[in-house]
């Protein structure tokens, strides 16, 4: 039963509410669901986003004064992360605050007792879900929220001078709430601060203020600008400047955004597009108007008197979106500073804009829209006119052309200087920067060039040519298919004519020898009319029947001779072909087969991109990753024990994923090892890794990372090289004498050797571990090491995954700024090059995550490919060989039980196989599309978890029969916990069932031939075809992701599936239909599979003293790594040197200053 609609619950104060994810978890559809019902009831939302630390949220929470947050966890380490907040708030005099959550199934029923009993206010569960509806939680959560701020006021006004931020914000509430009770301490708040400015008598004061006209050492800023102009952005960058120029100054935000008239409801979202405002020196209010068609609220100055009266060095008061007739910042600022986009329309609409009047400075922010530079000249010309300086230079008018969203942005220096220097003109308080600018104007650093951004619309009109061109082609081999049938039939009736001979040979009947001749003619000529190439695959199908019937059949791969059995021997003593050919006879069916079909390892790969699978290799891969390196050893150990291929695929925990090294601080601390194993250093890797010999042709590893993928995969790398030397310094005998080298470094410096925790599992030998806490170039001769080093690179198997696209599309793990992880992306892969790495994929171009976040079969496999192609258009860009790099690109997808899912495989390779060879000239190796792919995670239910099996083991066979090169089957549990050692090998079971019993799948191309098949096959195609041309639209995919397009698509759809899903019109069994006698109610483990406290503290000490005995160095090499990401070095050749000594925290940390930190997106 699902429950009956709600009315929202009506607040009776101004209720303000702080949302966000925790920290280190990407998964923002719920909070943002949740912030939209919150805002609709009438509330005031503070949305700070995805990826929060508690200290942030408990920062903002006091800042605002708000009266509760609420957050979702689903990531784990939710004990540590809510029982912190409530200590923090209680530490800090706001235990008042009320603290909400809710994560799903991760919160198990015992833990939100224990936490609701330490002191949260509610977790919500999925049965509290299911019972009080989406709008019955909120009503909850506000009726819990709804008591008055800023009453009873005691003793804050003496607490302002000291900036205490809960002080402050008290007092703003006071304003904005009881406007009597602050009226009462008004004339001691300006007391108090003339007081302490200059010791004055204020005893006489008629009227208290701390307006503009009063005479006070702190200077406002006030920024207005039209909606979606950037302004935010825009303020976090002169913020982040400001903090760096001047080290010991403050400053305060007040911050503006309107109130809905219908519901009085607003969201206060300017937060989450600032990192630079988590700093001690920065204080940031966020206000609503509370009145309809104004850009400020009109208790701002009330707010702005009180960040005065605390002595901040500059204020700063950012305005809503306004409209062409808008000053009224003007008569709350000492200067003004008025932030537009070149998207103005025509030039006499700036005559209309009333800022242009009184602004100070101008930024015409956006700079990299079309039309910039003109904007910017109309704009110096209006402000010229309107202000009468007709004396003066036109690029001397204080108007600047800026990308805010860019890292480092010259136009934004610029601006930054000629704002202060017009805030000291304005006020006289001095304001000596030391950043230094050029006189450029802000270029976009594109990632694709401007003329290339039709590329994908190139890419479906290439294919969509292509096709026709093949429909034309068979109608033509057809034709000549039909004349010599004729010819045939002719010379068939001649030889039974009256008075013929009857033997076929030379008699026809009368007037048949100048038909057949006719008919040849006609053969001729029409042949001229086919490719001929096409002619010879016409030719030598005979031969290539008979290839395929051979018992063996013999094919190279990269110059070695290869040699398969064609068929197998059934328990019947049938032999079935291993690939199975159509029995056509006419041409143009022939033709038009192996145009768009082909045999498997031939264009366009429709059947798969080799000649036959592997043998001893299954496409099984074996997952694991929980707690430290040395426990995901141990499961990897385990689940390919007396497998002959070891094909690892590494799960990270979430303080991996975002780049940071594990920690005691409790919100972090929670998370250490939980949902993924910590790897943190280059030792881990060696751990994590251990027994297994990373440069035998027999074993590969993925890793799903992609924030950090970079500094991951030099972690990996350098664990592989030093393996070899390990090995290398076995073979030679230098085991004693490499000891001794390893004990006298570690005499020096005073610690003990990393080791390995616990005892090795059972297959491991304990390769990798030999150089724990050393690289082989501390302990071999440079040529050696360079030399091993060198193989190594060439022979080492894998994957990281590093799809920066797809994570700001659905994820949410991006660290660095777009710009910045898509240059370190081309980093890696230009090592890759130079230093052939043949046989690692330098990017899983991933759907997966797309399709987990709620992307429909087509949309997940458009948004994957157009990143693929946004891939190579970047890398082609950089000026690399498609023939260099595209061999290192993989494909990751989810599969589903949607009927398009049957197709995702083969659609994807003939769509690459297609776009590479026509569009982009790439040789037949670039044009194989390769791909792994897991089982649906979304159609894992914690409801008759079960069923579960049975949905993947209908996806696997999906995946199998379409040819994927590697195949991931999850647990049946994993809906409510890490999957068990049991779940896993029932998960493996089923790929190992299909692959070893199945009859029909003995056979590698079983899909071929069928109906239904090749018609999804053409209907998905065309989908994705189109998909693209929607994306071009947009500007590419770069240009999309700028207005949120896929994110937008994915909920949307994601959204139709819940719906469907809720209603019942999409049946899923022991869900919503086919319930149990109890009515399938939602399974809780029985245990839940975590980091021990053993682990955890094992690796935060690991950690400690890796960082203690490169204490002397760090700081030097983090240093060269900074100076080669300026000058534009290859980081990733860097990053192989500093992986060496430097934790990952400390290297992610290095990079956000040359790199700039991901700004979330509302």
């Amino acid at each position: 039963m699902h429950p009956a609609p709600v009315a929202p619950y009506k607040p009776q104060n101004h209720v303000r509410i702080v949302t966000a994810a925790a920290l280190f978890d990407g998964h923002d559809a719920a909070i943002n669901i949740m912030r939209r019902i919150i805002q609709s009831s009438g509330a005031e939302v503070i949305h700070l986003g995805h990826n929060r630390s508690v200290q942030e949220i408990v920062d903002c929470a006091i800042q605002e004064d708000a009266q509760a947050i609420a957050i979702t966890s689903y990531q784990g380490g939710h004990n540590e992360y809510f029982k912190y907040m409530y200590d923090l708030l209680q530490e800090r005099g706001a235990g008042h605050v009320k603290i909400f959550g809710g994560g799903g199934g991760v919160i198990l029923p015992t833990e939100i007792a224990e936490l609701q009993g330490y002191g949260i206010t509610r977790i919500y569960s999925p049965d509290d879900g299911r019972a009080l509806g989406l709008q019955g939680m909120i009503n909850d959560l506000l009726q819990q929220s709804d008591f008055p701020t800023g009453q009873h006021l005691n003793g804050e006004v003496k607490h302002v001078k000291d900036k205490d931020a809960r002080s402050i914000g008290r007092l703003i509430s006071a304003a904005e709430n009881f406007p009597e009770e602050f009226e009462r301490v008004k004339g001691q708040l300006v007391a108090e601060f003339q007081q302490s400015e200059n010791g004055a008598d204020t005893t006489n004061s008629q009227t208290p203020t701390l307006t503009p006209s009063h005479p006070t050492t702190t200077p406002i800023l006030g920024i207005t600008g039209t909606g979606g102009a950037g302004k935010s952005s825009l303020v976090d960058e002169l913020v982040r400047r400001f903090l760096m120029d001047f080290p010991e100054k403050t400053i305060a935000i007040i911050s503006v955004d309107p109130s809905k008239r219908k519901t009085g409801g607003a969201l206060l979202g300017d937060r989450i597009r600032m990192n630079a405002i988590n700093s001690p020196r920065v204080y940031m209010r966020s206000l609503a108007t509370r009145q309809s068609n104004l850009a400020l609220s009109k208790y701002v100055q009330d707010a702005v008197d009180v960040v005065k009266a605390a002595g901040f060095d500059l204020i700063i008061l950012e305005t809503s979106g306004i409209g062409q007739s808008d000053t009224e910042i003007i008569e709350h600022s000492d200067a003004s500073l008025y932030v537009m986009t070149p998207e103005y329309g025509a030039a006499t609409q700036l005559e209309k804009i009333d800022m242009l009047d009184f602004a100070d400075v101008i930024a015409l922010n956006k700079f990299d829209k079309r039309g910039a530079l003109d904007a910017l000249r109309d704009v110096r010309k209006q402000y010229q006119r309107n202000h009468g300086h007709w004396d003066k230079q036109l690029d001397s008018m204080p108007v600047f052309g800026t990308i805010a969203s860019q890292f480092n942005d010259p136009g934004m220096n610029r601006l930054y200087r000629a704002v202060l220097s017009t805030v000291e003109a304005r006020t006289g308080v001095p304001f000596a920067s030391h950043l230094e600018t050029s006189q450029e104007d802000s270029e976009k650093i594109y990632i694709i060039p401007p003329h290339r951004t039709r590329y994908l619309s190139e890419i479906a009109e290439t294919n969509r040519q292509y096709d026709q061109w093949v429909q034309k082609q068979a109608d033509v081999a057809q034709q000549l298919y039909g004349i010599r049938q004729a010819v045939g039939a002719v010379e068939s009736l001649g030889n039974t004519a009256p008075g013929g001979s009857g033997s076929g040979h030379g008699s026809h009947a009368p007037g048949a020898g100048s038909l057949v001749a006719g008919l040849e003619s006609t053969f001729q000529e029409i042949k001229l009319r086919l490719d001929g190439q096409n002619w010879k695959l016409l030719e030598t199908w005979p031969q290539k029947v008979a290839a395929y019937k051979a018992p063996e059949f013999i094919f190279k791969v990269r110059d070695k001779e290869i040699r398969i059995q064609t068929h197998t021997t059934s328990l019947s003593q049938q032999q079935i072909p291993k690939i199975s050919l159509p029995r056509y006879t006419a041409w143009g069916d022939l033709l038009k087969w192996q145009l768009q079909e082909n045999v498997p390892g031939e264009f366009p790969y429709t059947a798969g991109v080799f000649p036959f699978k592997r043998e001893g290799e299954d496409p099984t891969r074996m997952f694991a990753g929980e707690g430290g390196p040395e426990r995901t050893n141990r499961r990897f150990h385990y689940v390919s024990m007396g497998l002959p291929a070891k094909r690892l695929s590494t799960a990270f925990d979430s303080v991996t994923l975002y780049g940071e090294d594990p920690d005691h601080r409790p919100d972090i601390y929670g998370k250490i090892g939980n949902s993924g194993v910590s790897v943190c250093s280059l030792d881990d890797a060696k751990k994590l890794y251990s027994g297994f010999n990373l440069a035998d042709p027999m074993t590969s590893v993925s890793m799903t990372i992609n924030g950090p993928a970079a500094t991951i995969a030099a972690f990996f790398m350098n664990a592989a090289i030093d393996q070899q030397c390990e090995l290398y310094i076995k073979e030679n005998g230098l085991e004693d004498e490499v000891s001794q080298k390893i004990e006298a470094i570690y005499q020096e410096l005073g610690q003990p050797r990393p080791r390995y925790q616990g005892e090795l599992p059972q297959g491991n030998d304990g390769l990798g571990l030999m150089l724990l806490g050393v690289t082989g170039d501390q302990v071999l001769p440079q040529d050696v090491y360079l030399a091993i080093k060198t193989r190594t690179l060439s022979q080492v198997r894998g994957t990281v995954q590093a799809d920066i696209l797809k994570e700001d599309q659905a994820q949410n793990t991006c660290i660095f700024s777009t710009e910045f992880s898509l240059r370190l992306m081309g980093d890696v892969q230009q090592y890759f090059i130079t230093n052939k790495v043949r046989n690692f994929y330098s990017v899983s171009i991933s759907g997966y995550h797309i399709a987990e976040a709620g992307a429909n079969p087509i949309t997940q496999l458009a948004l994957t490919l157009s990143n693929g192609f946004t891939f190579v258009e970047y890398y082609v860009s950089r000026g690399m060989n498609v023939n260099d790099f595209a061999p290192n690109l993989s494909f990751f997808f989810s599969n589903g039980i949607d009927p398009e899912y049957a197709v995702i495989g083969r659609v994807a390779r003939r769509i690459w196989a297609k776009a590479m060879k026509l569009k982009y000239g790439a040789d037949a190796r670039s044009q194989m599309l390769k791909y792994h792919i897991q089982t649906s995670g979304r159609s894992l239910h914690a409801q008759e978890i079960d069923f579960n099996d049975i949905r993947t083991t209908l996806q696997a066979l999906y995946a199998i029969y379409d040819n994927c090169n590697s195949l991931h089957t999850n647990a049946y549990d994993e809906a409510i916990t890490t999957p068990t050692e049991a779940s896993v090998r029932r998960a493996m079971a089923i790929q190992l069932i299909i692959n070893r019993e199945l009859g029909l799948a003995k056979n590698e191309n079983p899909l071929q031939g069928s109906f239904i098949i090749e018609e999804l096959t053409d209907l998905v195609e065309e989908a994705v075809l189109t998909e693209f041309d929607r994306i071009t639209e947009r500007g590419g995919v770069l240009g999309a992701m700028e207005t949120m397009y896929q994110r937008g698509k994915i909920q949307e759809e994601s959204m139709h599936y819940e719906m469907l899903k809720h209603t019942g019109e999409y049946p899923i069994i022991g869900v919503n239909t086919f319930l149990s006698s109890s009515g399938s109610p939602t399974v809780v483990p029985a245990e839940v599979i975590r980091a021990t406290e053993e682990e955890k503290q094992y690796q935060i000490t690991m950690l400690q003293a890796l960082h203690a005995r490169n204490h002397a160095t760090t700081e030097q090499r983090l240093k060269q790594l900074q100076q080669v990401a300026v000058a534009n070095g290859n980081l990733f050749e860097a990053l192989m040197e500093t992986a060496k000594f430097c934790s990952l925290g400390q290297i992610t940390n290095a990079l956000f200053e040359v790199g700039g930190q991901y700004r979330r997106n509302m």
